[in-house]
């Protein structure tokens, strides 16, 4: 009984544009609200469930789709799919807001990052500060943004698929 496999596009497109829609929502409302600023563990923790609920998500419905059959390695397909969709998108908005909307953006956050590096750190000399600065404003292009928005978003999208693969396998013993 040769059971028909689903197609995996449609879940990692589908799954994908709702990861980056949720991802730049978010961020919209780090932006408006200035959380970018002085950030809180909250927007932490929604920024770390968004991509875990919906690739895992994603993964379920493939699942569903495909007979209630999954494997490992199509888990890890779809998965990381979604997140690379997902992670383009939301380096799109990274470089928007960086260059288009606010360019003065990364400098805000760098201004933020010093008066709390004074704040944790009130010993600290003006050099050792000038020189964590200078090493935090070698990652602060729009580019290099962009390019670890992406890489984060493989890597994170690997871990999450991975997991969800294993706890959700069910090999199909019809498969020839």
């Amino acid at each position: 009984m040769e059971i028909q496999k689903a197609d995996s596009k449609k879940f990692i497109i589908n799954y994908g544009l709702l990861l980056g829609i949720v991802s730049v929502i978010l961020g919209v409302v780090i932006y408006v609200t200035n959380a970018y600023l002085n950030p809180s563990w909250i927007y932490s923790v929604i920024s770390i469930a968004i991509p875990i609920v919906i690739i895992t998500l994603g993964i379920k419905a493939y699942k569903t789709a495909n007979g209630g059959y999954l494997g490992l390695g199509e888990a890890i397909k779809v998965g990381l799919g979604i997140a690379v969709i997902g992670g383009i998108i939301t380096a799109i908005w990274t470089l928007l807001v960086m260059t288009v909307i606010e360019p003065e953006y990364m400098n805000n956050v760098m201004a933020g990052q010093r008066d709390k590096m004074m704040e944790t750190n009130p010993n600290m000399t003006e050099s050792q500060m000038n020189a964590a600065m200078e090493i935090t404003s070698k990652f602060s292009s729009p580019w290099i943004a962009m390019a670890m928005n992406i890489v984060w978003s493989l890597f994170s999208g690997l871990i999450i698929s991975l997991i969800s693969g294993l706890v959700m396998k069910k090999e199909n013993p019809y498969k020839a």
